[in-house]
């Protein structure tokens, strides 16, 4: 058996369902896939004291998850108020115009497509619902329009798919672009050394309770992998398709068109920067 404190991140184990910080409760939605590993994490916001509270990318359109979402705050006193989104990949954002029609809240996100009502979200702002305080964290790389939370009062971000409890993220080409992601990373690097986050509420897989050792782990995975790509190509793998297959020869191959997506990115970085 694996022990997890010795994993990147130290992934929590049991359930990932229910209750991870003093404000933030996971309600998992029934979408697993190599891709979403276990499925997306919807994520419960609140003051402990609030009847208020906000949650965090919805999901996929699956009724009977958005109605248990809305139970699950119910059941806990809660009334849900607002409703804001990582990203507008659809098994965290699909599910948010239903979502809204069901709790009657506004939709809030960076791309404009995605909002319901007047107003998004932008670097800087800061979310406020029944004492309930997010500071929204600029979190372009994974996709252009990816966000990240910061709950000061758990010491966590929620990192939607940035990073992840498990594994690694992909940087989606074209709309993710690598140059952007590590910037991302080193920002959440600074939100760890600079301000104390320990916690990382992820879209998918377990809390992980070192964000600083999590955020590391990704800047010098991608390192790596950058360093593993400039290699093929340097000894005459060409196309992306040829790059995966030697690069990624040890990956289950059913992730091989993800792993594509980054290896197009990577490429792109290596020949924005003349290293290509």
């Amino acid at each position: 058996m694996t022990d997890t404190t010795a994993l990147p991140g130290r992934p929590r184990g049991g359930a990932l369902s229910g209750p991870a910080t003093a404000r933030a409760v996971n309600v998992l939605a029934p979408n697993p896939s190599a891709m979403t590993l276990d499925g997306t994490n919807t994520w419960i916001l609140s003051e402990p004291d609030s009847g208020l509270a906000v949650v965090v990318d919805p999901g996929p359109l699956d009724d009977g998850h958005l109605r248990h979402v809305v139970g699950t705050a119910e059941q806990a006193g809660k009334r849900v108020a607002l409703t804001l989104l990582t990203h507008g990949h659809p098994d965290h954002a699909e599910g948010a115009a239903r979502f809204a029609e069901l709790t009657g809240t506004k939709v809030r996100a960076l791309d404009p497509a995605l909002r319901l009502g007047d107003e998004g979200l932008a670097a800087g702002d800061v979310v406020t619902v029944g004492g309930l305080e997010l500071r929204v964290v600029p979190a372009p790389g994974h996709t252009a329009d990816s966000l990240c939370f910061h709950l000061p009062a758990d010491q966590a971000v929620l990192t939607g798919d940035t990073v992840l409890g498990r594994g690694t993220t992909v940087v989606a080409h074209p709309d993710g672009r690598l140059g952007d992601y590590l910037d991302t990373l080193r920002r959440l690097r600074s939100l760890t050394v600079d301000d104390g986050v320990h916690t990382v509420l992820p879209g998918h897989g377990p809390v992980l309770d070192d964000a600083q050792g999590a955020v590391e782990y990704y800047l010098a995975h991608r390192a790596h992998r950058l360093a593993q790509v400039e290699t093929a190509v340097e000894v005459g793998h060409r196309t992306p398709s040829e790059v995966v297959a030697h690069v990624y020869a040890d990956v289950d191959r059913s992730l091989w068109p993800a792993a594509e997506l980054s290896v197009r990115a990577q490429l792109q970085y290596l020949r924005e920067h003349g290293i290509l």
